[in-house]
């Protein structure tokens, strides 16, 4: 059924964004795991292979295990998927350590990243100044970069973080490739006027753009996407915090902005008769389930 022009019972136009979805990296990492299972019967993801309850279970229903650290440390003799965002370097001596075959999925922009932060700390380190990483404490990719360079980083979750940084020495920043464009122009906007409140100089601010452009493009787009219809629905689970950027990007441009997990999530009080509806969601939102939230609207 073509989605663009289909129609339910209250008259919905029901159109699926075809931007969203999963991003490449999580594309990449799914279908390593799904190739595994197919000739094995179990496959170790350390941590949710993706932030997404539904897409997990279904993993699950195929064989999939998600393990933590700690249980990493006992594990012997096995085989270990690390997912997409990333891990640090004390994740690989362990498994080298416990004989653990690793299936490394780390996704190509972030191992870009944590290559640039090791560079970017030698070089900082000499200056006596200080490595900031804006991005989401304690999440995973961020673990992952901190790990590249000892833990020698301030991580910042947003302006008040900043309090904290002396700002009369130099200072290099690096974005969490997930986190959304205008924000981090916003905090290197801060880093300025405080680098010249404390005397320090402002051409020893060295900022790095880092933010994956698969991502930051969805932000214009969804917004395009939300002003060209009455209602949006968004998909995502509710750890994404991709999913949590990307739907506050909708709900800034049309207020008749809902996010779901599932279809049971879905209040028919939201639409009137009539009404263009547009689905959308994170990238750690699969296809199928924007499509099933497409055939809920219609059953409407």
């Amino acid at each position: 059924m073509d989605r663009k022009n289909s129609y339910g019972e209250m008259g919905l136009k029901v159109e699926i964004d075809p931007k969203s979805g999963f991003c490449y990296g999580v594309i990449q990492a799914i279908k390593q795991a799904e190739d595994y299972l197919k000739e094995n019967e179990t496959l170790l993801s350390l941590g949710s292979i993706v932030h997404n309850k539904e897409e997990v279970e279904r993993l699950e229903s195929l064989g999939m295990e998600v393990i933590d650290h700690n249980e990493l440390e006992i594990l012997k003799n096995s085989t270990l998927l690390v997912r997409a965002h990333g891990e640090p370097p004390s994740t690989y001596k362990t498994a080298l350590d416990n004989k653990i075959r690793v299936i490394d999925c780390t996704c190509p922009v972030v191992l870009n990243l944590q290559r640039k932060i090791k560079k970017g700390y030698e070089s900082i380190k000499k200056d006596g100044g200080t490595l900031l990483i804006f991005g989401k404490k304690n999440h995973a990719e961020v673990n992952g970069l901190l790990g590249q360079i000892g833990g020698n980083a301030v991580v910042i979750e947003s302006s008040a973080d900043l309090n904290s940084v002396d700002f009369s020495k130099p200072t290099t920043i690096f974005s969490q490739t997930t986190k959304d464009v205008d924000e981090y122009e916003n905090i290197i906007a801060q880093i300025k006027k405080l680098t010249l409140e404390q005397g320090g100089d402002l051409e020893k601010i060295k900022s790095h753009r880092t933010i994956c452009h698969q991502v930051s493009s969805r932000h214009p787009n969804l917004k395009t996407f939300a002003k060209k219809h009455s209602v949006i629905i968004f998909v995502s689970g509710k750890e994404s915090s991709n999913g949590k950027i990307l739907f506050e990007t909708c709900k800034s441009s049309n207020n008749r902005s809902y996010k779901i997990e599932t279809c049971k999530d879905i209040d028919s009080a939201w639409f009137n008769k009539g009404d263009t509806v547009g689905v959308c969601g994170a990238t750690s939102t699969p296809t199928w389930q924007l499509e099933e939230a497409a055939q809920c609207l219609e059953r409407l």
